[in-house]
């Protein structure tokens, strides 16, 4: 029943919108901005009642004569102001209630959003609190009515026992101190609203809080006309000693007092409490989303970053709780400012209009990013904020604990975060090195996540260049106890848990660092696809770990080792693969197109690699390599290899 509902909703919802788009625009369409429309229609709400609240007289006898000479000496000023700041506490109403049902039509409420819907349902229970106040205070008969129904309600909850409307029986028992007492929470509502919705804010990603000026214009435009069109009045001056046979009612305010007039207090208090109960309870009620797994990664492209995706988040949350500079307009697939390309893996699309991603863009590869909810582990290519600055990374202070040779150029480092905090990276991410001028050496982590010991060690191999000002200094002059700052984790070079193919893994020298994290993290987890590792190095001395790789082939039923040495010497005694460690994988799988292949070594290695392998069936979205980062099917730039980042890295 309740999917029913949300589904009619959504098609109504979607109807509005494509006709609102074409009145306004995609980039002005009012259904995509209800929250900035919301917050900008508050503003104009409180400014007008600070207005008139300097005119008003908190005063049984002056109230009701306070308000008047506002609405009639003032005209032009108060009487304006006045009926402004009902049809703005209105429309604020309004907009609330249409940006609730949109997110639940839409499913926004679950999960996650959790705090947001109940945050959300507060702030339209004190919204609507704060405007049956105000029809208090003008203290006519409208407020007359308010004040003794409300005060009917009141008697019914233990704590304020009743008894409570004999104090307006009479003109005599209303006091000042009552108006200056409806002034104080008519001030302290609003103000607490405003608190309660910045905390709502605050839990929304990138949530914009100013409509585009042309749409804020526009509204504030049609309030002055409907102002001047239509002014707010009052009714007759309360008196208590009558009771008011016919009251000018507000919908968007005063409906439970309808509902008190059909069923009576207790009846009509019991549903108010019921109605409230269930808004608050909606994240809850099944249908709920289901998933296996209820978090994937998102491999994003340029910024080389990767984003956890939480249970039913889309791509564009996640990538704005990241802090990424992702473009985007309406939110709400309409507009298709958040295009981008879907590099691997599946997404399921929420609801969205047609013209926003049309057949031609799904066929190559488009989703959008605000409508796009992962089904696994994603990559995406996407085009930032123009001009926005990159994300920067955090940096952080090393400290080295131990450092051993395990060749005669290759170094295991293992380092520790300054101050005892754990670094949280995945299996396959690496680290840039600062150095004091201002450049930059990466070397990826060699060790799983979740082999991090209590102390936070954690380990990178370095392999020496000749001629490499870091590398040299970590040969000839780094000790454990030395400092060094870096920046990361970065980079988006990692296992792909989402898939059953078996995996084959290419490493060449020092490449194995990232290869290993990965292993270590599968191993660990428990994956059960079939593995093997193709390590390619020159000489027999190069594969400086074989002793590891070759006891994971032996405990490990699903993993298998092959080494090949490109350069063999005599001395090296060596009976094993030789050549180019592609044409070994080649000649035990001529047939990749069931397979996933990751890649990492140098970049004429992985040059090399590629294009061999997708002759032999493996697709350009089961390659993944850090040589071609998030995009392993385009091909490298001869002047961008020197920038790329692989395992021994630069030096």
């Amino acid at each position: 029943m309740l999917r029913a509902i949300q589904l009619v909703g959504q098609r109504v919802f979607l109807a509005a919108e494509s006709a609102l788009g074409l009145a306004f625009g995609n980039r002005h369409n009012p259904l995509h901005h209800l929250g900035a429309i919301t917050y900008f229609l508050l503003w104009i709400a409180m400014i007008t009642g600070l207005y008139l609240y300097a005119f008003f007289e908190t005063s049984a006898v002056k109230a009701y004569a306070s308000v008047e000479a506002l609405t009639h000496s003032q005209r032009f000023a108060g009487g304006v102001v006045r009926s402004l700041h009902r049809y703005a506490s209105d429309a604020v109403v309004l907009c609330m209630v249409l940006h609730l049902l949109r997110h639940f039509t839409f499913d926004r409420h679950r999960g996650f959003r959790w705090f947001s819907w109940i945050t959300g349902v507060m702030l339209l229970s004190m919204t609507l609190a704060s405007g049956i106040n105000g029809y208090m205070l003008p203290w006519d008969r409208v407020a007359q009515y308010v004040v003794t129904a409300t005060t009917e309600w009141l008697e019914l909850i233990p704590v304020f026992g009743a008894g409570m409307t004999r104090n307006f029986i009479t003109n005599a028992n209303v006091s000042d101190r009552l108006f200056s007492l409806l002034s104080f929470v008519h001030i302290g509502l609003p103000l607490t609203v405003l608190a309660v919705l910045w905390i709502h804010t605050q839990r929304v990603a990138g949530a914009r809080t100013n409509p585009p000026r042309e749409l804020a214009i526009g509204i504030l435009a049609m309030l002055l006309a409907l102002s001047l069109w239509a002014p707010a009045h009052s009714q007759p001056p309360a008196d208590m000693g009558s009771v008011p046979t016919a009251v000018a009612f507000d919908w968007f305010y005063l409906p439970p007092f309808a509902a008190m007039e059909r069923w009576g207090a207790l009846a009509s208090g019991l549903a108010l409490a019921a109605v409230t109960g269930l808004l608050l309870a909606l994240p809850w009620i099944p249908p709920a989303r289901r998933n296996e797994k209820r978090s994937f990664d998102m491999a994003v492209y340029p910024d080389d970053r990767i984003v956890g995706v939480r249970n039913g988040e889309t791509l564009l949350d996640a990538g704005l709780r990241a802090g990424l500079p992702m473009a985007f307009e309406c939110r709400n697939g309409a507009c298709g400012a958040c295009q981008c390309t879907l590099r691997h893996g599946q997404v399921a699309h929420l609801p969205h209009l047609p013209s926003a991603l049309s057949d031609a863009d799904r066929a190559a590869g488009r989703v959008l990013l605000c409508c796009a909810v992962p089904l696994g582990d994603v990559e995406i290519v996407h085009t930032p904020i123009a001009g926005a600055r990159p994300l920067a990374v955090k940096q952080h202070i090393a400290r080295i604990t131990r450092m051993e040779l395990l060749a005669p150029d290759v170094m295991r480092v293992l380092f520790c975060v300054d101050g005892g905090s754990r670094l949280g990276f995945r299996a396959g991410q690496y680290i840039n090195i600062l150095l004091e001028d201002g450049g930059k050496r990466s070397f990826s982590f060699a060790t799983a996540p979740e082999r991090i010991p209590p102390s936070g060690e954690i380990e990178l191999h370095i392999r020496k260049v000749v001629g490499g000002r870091f590398t040299t200094q970590v040969f000839t002059g780094m000790k454990a106890g030395d400092s060094f700052r870096f920046e990361g984790p970065v980079g988006a070079f990692t296992l792909r848990e989402d898939s059953d193919k078996p995996v084959i893994f290419v490493a060449g020298s020092t490449g194995f660092a990232p290869v290993k994290s990965m292993l270590e993290h599968a191993f660990d987890c428990g994956i059960r696809r079939n593995m093997v590792l193709y390590w390619g190095v020159r000489r027999r001395t190069d594969l400086y770990m074989a002793d590891l790789a070759e006891e994971w082939a032996r405990t490990r039923p699903n993993f298998r080792f092959v080494p090949v040495l490109s350069e063999p010497q005599p001395g090296d005694d060596w009976h094993g693969r030789t050549g180019l460690v592609h044409e070994a994988i080649l000649a035990d799988f001529p047939d990749l197109s069931s397979h996933q292949v990751y890649a990492c070594g140098s970049v004429a290695m992985v040059e090399a690699v590629y294009p061999a392998l997708a002759q032999h069936g493996i697709s350009s979205e089961d390659c993944f390599s850090d040589a071609f980062h998030l995009a392993p099917q385009q091909p490298m730039q001869a002047d961008a290899a020197e920038l790329v980042k692989l395992g021994g890295h630069r030096a």
